[in-house]
Parts: structure tokens; C-alpha cells; sequence
């Protein structure tokens, strides 16, 4: 049974979060970073690891399922309004995350040292308090 644009509100506006607001989008796209690039830190270390690096591990389809997630957090940010050059840089740090972490053993290596989406937000970050000020988070 299909719903209908007024269901699928209704549901939303009970449902925080899911809404297609941008403050919503941006907690969704947050959440999404948090779990691929910063899900625990490595004991003895302050670097952060995440679903990426750790997916990334088995061969060919962890790295398709993390270049999913990152291919998601891009078409979050078009529903933003980015320009196209923004999504452009975006999609190209989701390719070479994407393309290099597919290298066995040296992959690995990139994608613990490289972290496309953690650039991904900043750049949808930077957009948001530009054009959403209301987004605006602060960190304490």
C-alpha cells in the first residue's frame, strides 16, 4: 500500500530526526560520519576508526557497502541544495576512498589515513551554517 505525501508527514513530524528539514539531514549526515570514520578509538592512540576502515577489510564487498554509505551522505547533501562543484568534490571523495581502499593491504592502509567522509561533512557543514544558520550545533 503506497503512502501518501500527507501520510509520510505525519509520520515524520511524530518521528524526530526523519524529517526532510535540513536540521534533520544534517543529524542524519553526522551520525552517518560518526559510524564510518569515528565509531571507537584505537587504545594507546587518539585516532579514530570507523565501519570504514573495518569494513573495508574484507575484499571487494566492504568496500562497496562503505562507498554505499558515502554515495548516501552525497545524494543527503544534493537534497541540500550543494552546487554541483560541491558535489562533485564530494563524489570524487567517496571515489578515491572508494577506488584506493579497494588495493589490497595498501587500501587498508588508506582508508584508516584517509577519511572522505569526515571531508564530506565538513564540506556540507560549511554550506549548512552558510545558508542554515539554524543548524548551527555547538560542540561542548
Amino acid at each position: 500500500m503506497p503512502v501518501s505525501t500527507k501520510q509520510f508527514d505525519d509520520l515524520v513530524r511524530d518521528m524526530p530526526g526523519f524529517g526532510r528539514d535540513p536540521v534533520s539531514i544534517r543529524r542524519r549526515i553526522e551520525m552517518m560520519e560518526a559510524l564510518l570514520e569515528g565509531l571507537f578509538v584505537i587504545p594507546g592512540t587518539k585516532r579514530r576508526v570507523g565501519l570504514d576502515s573495518l569494513v573495508g577489510l574484507v575484499p571487494v564487498v566492504g568496500d562497496i557497502a562503505t562507498a554505499a554509505m558515502g554515495a548516501w551522505i552525497v545524494w543527503e547533501a544534493r537534497n541540500l541544495g550543494l552546487s554541483k562543484w560541491q558535489i562533485t568534490r564530494m563524489a570524487a571523495n567517496v571515489g578515491v576512498d572508494t577506488l584506493v581502499g579497494a588495493i589490497p593491504f595498501a587500501g587498508d592502509i588508506f582508508d584508516f589515513l584517509y577519511k572522505s567522509n569526515t571531508k564530506n561533512l565538513r564540506i556540507i557543514r560549511k554550506h549548512l551554517d552558510r545558508h542554515h544558520p539554524s543548524t548551527v550545533t555547538i560542540d561542548g
